[in-house]
């Protein structure tokens, strides 16, 4: 009996110490294994002892081309294949080798529930490269500054499938030739935090065709100095996001000088309990909110709701948003806060485009483009990954064109960007995930 109750002990105090750990160093593929790395191999699933390992029904192969321990061999899939490790609330750096010594290479990388991190980055026969992306880790549990659990975020059924409420870093690697040679994963304690607060417009949506903004907007960021931490979820409203304790998950983390994005106005115009009237109840509790963040050296930026595709018989877009976008700008003139002003910039995009080609930018697919989709998808208010990308790519510019400190923060790669000229469709490039459902998000 003793001898079983300190083997008890002993399992608790090792799963207790894996839990904690924040840094791991993989090398991937069955050939020779690098000093003070962990081996992965075509046979390392995931499992909660080891903390560790393939994810999401992967098949992969290992290639070995002798040679570096580290760089000689990899990891490749002919589809999309993921790999989680285990690893606690926080903001992490996450190093990786890709390439082939004998071989070209093409590889996209996303985390979690379809967070775009690194964009097609290719490689000619016998390059090796290293790149680096910064990502924010999250679980539904409300600590104190000890550490010790005070509440919990209530979460809706669909979230708990959801690869971001999970306690684990999931990576998703994908492409036309994606090759892996090795991760490596450190703490991050100083980059600058952008929390996202908002709704199925914002959220990191998690299946195909769906796509928000929130979870593109890393790919523009410089990585280990600053990080996107998106809260947003479908259907959500400013009260509602309050309620179900997701703004308490956020203060809880938020330190000074980090930034919290608040995009709403979908759902709150609806009927119902979350109801809010835009120039009364729904700039008191946006207000309510900056003095929050304020009071926490916290930087609150307003983010105005993009439209709806919705046309007159000429063309131009029909607000169906009413009052609030105007309610978000005065409410930031009248707490001198930053403003985005998404919705001016999104009738800019939506008219360029026009009637016709704006119906690629949303989710408007036939019947049985993807796996059990029986029914054909038209949605006006949820964007496709290319719409998704677009709306990103005028965050981005706002940030710019008002020369606001995050600015700095943005890579130095990326282009001008005017909505009166989007990317054309053909010109977009995104490997599918394999992950896919044809049921619509929640809000409208």
């Amino acid at each position: 009996m003793k001898t079983i109750f300190i083997s008890a002990i002993l399992s608790l105090l090792s799963c207790y110490l894996n839990a904690q750990t924040t840094s791991f160093k993989f090398d991937f593929g069955s050939g020779k294994v690098a000093a003070g790395y962990i081996q992965i191999t075509p046979d390392t699933k995931f499992s909660y002892q080891t903390g560790y390992g393939f994810d999401q029904g992967s098949a992969v192969e290992s290639v070995d081309r002798g040679g570096d321990a580290l760089r000689g061999d990899y990891i490749t899939s002919r589809k999309p294949f993921y790999f989680s490790v285990k690893l606690p609330d926080g903001n992490y750096d996450v190093k990786l080798i890709l390439g082939d010594s004998k071989g070209a290479s093409a590889t996209t990388v996303r985390t979690e529930c379809r967070r775009l991190m690194l964009e097609n980055i290719r490689t000619t026969s016998g390059k090796i490269v290293t790149e680096t992306f910064t990502v924010h880790v999250k679980d539904s549990l409300i600590r104190d500054v000890q550490g010790n659990e005070i509440s919990k975020v209530r979460l809706k059924p669909r979230e708990v499938t959801y690869l971001h409420w999970d306690n684990m870093l999931t990576i998703e690697f994908n492409d036309s030739l994606p090759k892996l040679c090795a991760v490596e994963i450190t703490a991050n304690k100083t980059a600058t935090t952008i929390f996202l607060a908002g709704n199925s417009t914002v959220v990191d949506q998690d299946r195909e065709p769906w796509a928000a903004w929130g979870q593109m907007f890393p790919r523009f960021l410089i990585p280990s100095k600053v990080v996107v931490a998106n809260y947003a979820e479908s259907g959500e409203t400013l009260r509602a996001f309050k309620g179900e304790r997701r703004l308490e998950k956020i203060w809880s983390l938020a330190k000074p000088g980090d930034y919290l994005f608040i995009e709403f106005a979908h759902n709150d115009q609806k009927a119902g309990s979350s109801h809010l009237d835009p120039f009364t109840t729904y700039k008191e509790t946006l207000k309510e909110w900056i003095g929050e963040a304020k009071k926490r050296n916290v930087i609150p930026v307003l983010v105005t709701s993009m439209h709806r595709r919705n046309f007159d018989s000429m063309g131009h877009i029909i607000n169906t948003l009413l009052d609030y976008p105007e309610a978000m700008r005065q409410t930031a003139k009248e707490e001198n806060v930053t403003l985005i002003d998404l919705n001016a910039m999104s009738q800019i995009l939506y008219e360029a485009w026009g009637t016709g080609k704006s119906i690629k930018a949303f989710v408007h697919y036939p019947a049985n483009t993807f796996p059990n989709q029986k029914e054909e998808l038209k949605d006006n208010t949820h964007f496709s990954p290319y719409g998704a990308y677009e709306l990103a790519r005028c965050i981005v510019k706002s940030i710019r064109d008002q020369k606001l400190p995050l600015a700095k923060f943005i890579r130095k790669d990326i282009a001008s960007y005017d909505p009166a000229k989007p990317l054309a469709l053909e010109k977009f490039y995104w490997p599918q995930s394999s992950l896919v459902s044809s049921v619509k998000p929640d809000g409208n």
